[in-house]
């Protein structure tokens, strides 16, 4: 996983409440084995109608209640396959923002009102390592909004630990020692072979 310190540039604005993640998703794409590759069928249904016109920029900003809906991975890993960094809403589902988080996809929570300035300025900054999501008002100044984040997911997402590096960064002694200590054991573990 990429670590995450500060994602900035260019605000793609989904402005709807509510989006499941069969939406983001939906259920005839989830036949795929690999994690990558999604971001073609990201908001499939939605994409097909007239004027549709969502880019791929680093930060999405959309409405409250965003993952709504079914457990599925494939929904984060769409929307960072497309190529979004940051998504800034005013709420997400909790199962949905854990699995951002596990992929390095960074879920900010903000209030309504600075979600929707910084749709309307067009570009922003989120600055993990801060805790801030900057952007300019309409008078050209730059506000600052603090965000919260949990400690440890932070953590993670700064110094690019998914479960397994973190497993690895955490228990590489430990499994080292198992893995010398199997090695010497006599007899080995037995082995079906073909007939």
């Amino acid at each position: 996983m990429k670590p995450i310190e500060v994602i900035s540039g260019a605000v793609s604005h989904l402005d709807r409440a509510d989006v499941d993640t069969d939406q983001i998703m939906p259920k005839q794409f989830l036949k795929r084995i690999e994690r990558s590759g999604f971001g073609r069928y990201l908001f499939y249904d939605w994409a097909q109608e007239p004027g549709w016109d969502l880019p791929a920029n680093p930060i999405l900003v959309t409405g409250p209640n965003f993952g709504c809906g079914s457990s599925r991975e494939h929904a984060p890993w769409g929307l960072q396959d497309y190529g979004f960094e940051a998504i800034v809403a005013p709420s997400f589902a909790d199962i949905f923002y854990t699995n951002c988080t596990k992929i390095g996809l960074l879920p900010v929570v903000l209030e309504e009102r600075h979600c929707r300035a910084l749709a309307a300025a067009g570009e922003g900054q989120v600055d993990l390592r801060a805790q801030e999501v900057r952007y300019r008002d309409p008078a050209g100044q730059l506000v600052a909004v603090p965000f919260t984040i949990d400690a440890e997911v932070r953590r993670r997402l700064l110094e690019g630990l998914d479960d397994i590096a973190l497993t690895l960064s955490e228990h590489a002694s430990e499994i080292d020692a198992y893995e010398r200590a199997r090695a010497d054991r006599q007899p080995p573990l037995p082995c079906t072979s073909a007939l």
